[in-house]
């Protein structure tokens, strides 16, 4: 039986395990998703290395209302502070969430040691390409007639199925997980409208030449067009950022090809000695 969160005193839930020592490597997920989408690499990840993983406001267990702006930075921020961590850590992000370690690392640099994004989405995104529009298109009409289970559903076809991939043909345990996962977002923030998002100004994307820790950029091939246009911008915009292509995952590499993924962040993270 898994072990209840740990809080924040304003809610905000979130794991740690793994021996303590070196810098921790933080997991920030997806927009689609919760902490539970690094279920599958956690046991073998905190084994070697402390790790920190959080549901990010509205998402997951963290259930209460922002007391002003929704801020997912802050959230970072507040579960770095009550675990008394100062020093830098490795983030690694995954789509909404890799945004989310972007904009830490830029207002807050003395946090962050390395990124891996994976893929980059959210404030990383540059432009509203044709197939995130429709996906836009879909779950906004499917929650505009409180049909959360089609609004969902939107989110497992594009994100978990991805583009160039039949329908329905992605691992069903991925697609159950983020349905699963997505619904409960919805249903923790139907009634949050009315809340106003924190925004960085300049925008993250107008600043990453000002990013200066180690940099990798993970994409799948069956993306959106609009994740490959965020990967490309990273990409060139974070000086020495590396990039890897996954031609046959989509959206959630993690989720997908846990060994790999697990493999390939065990070579970016540097020996603890």
């Amino acid at each position: 039986m898994a072990q209840p969160p740990s809080r924040t005193r304003t809610g905000i839930a979130y794991d740690r395990a793994g021996p303590v020592g070196g810098p921790p490597v933080v997991l920030v997920h997806a927009g689609v998703a919760d902490r539970r989408m690094w279920d599958p690499i956690w046991p073998a990840l905190t084994v070697e290395r402390d790790a920190i993983r959080l549901d990010l406001r509205g998402f997951g267990d963290s259930s209460d209302r922002p007391a002003g702006e929704l801020s997912p930075v802050d959230d970072v921020r507040e579960v770095l502070a009550e675990l008394d961590v100062t020093g830098p850590c490795h983030l690694v992000g995954a789509s909404y969430g890799a945004g989310v370690a972007v904009e830490l690392a830029l207002t807050s640099p003395e946090s962050v040691a390395s990124l891996l994004l994976a893929a980059p989405g959210g404030s990383l995104i540059p432009e509203l390409t044709a197939d995130l529009r429709t996906f836009v298109e879909a779950e906004e009409a499917a929650l505009a007639r409180d049909d959360l289970t089609a609004a969902a559903e939107a989110n497992v076809t594009w994100w978990a199925d991805g583009v160039g991939r039949p329908s329905r043909q992605a691992d069903p345990a991925v697609r159950d997980l983020v349905r699963t996962m997505q619904r409960r977002a919805f249903e923790l923030t139907a009634d949050w409208d009315d809340v106003p998002s924190a925004e960085l100004d300049p925008p993250a994307l107008d600043r990453l030449g000002e990013i200066g820790v180690p940099t990798l950029v993970l994409v799948g091939g069956l993306d959106l067009l609009a994740i490959h246009a965020a990967a490309d911008a990273v990409s060139a915009g974070i000086p020495g950022a590396r990039r890897v292509d996954w031609p046959d995952v989509a959206h959630l590499p993690s989720l997908e090809r846990p060994t790999e993924f697990l493999a390939l962040l065990r070579d970016w993270l540097p020996s603890e000695g």
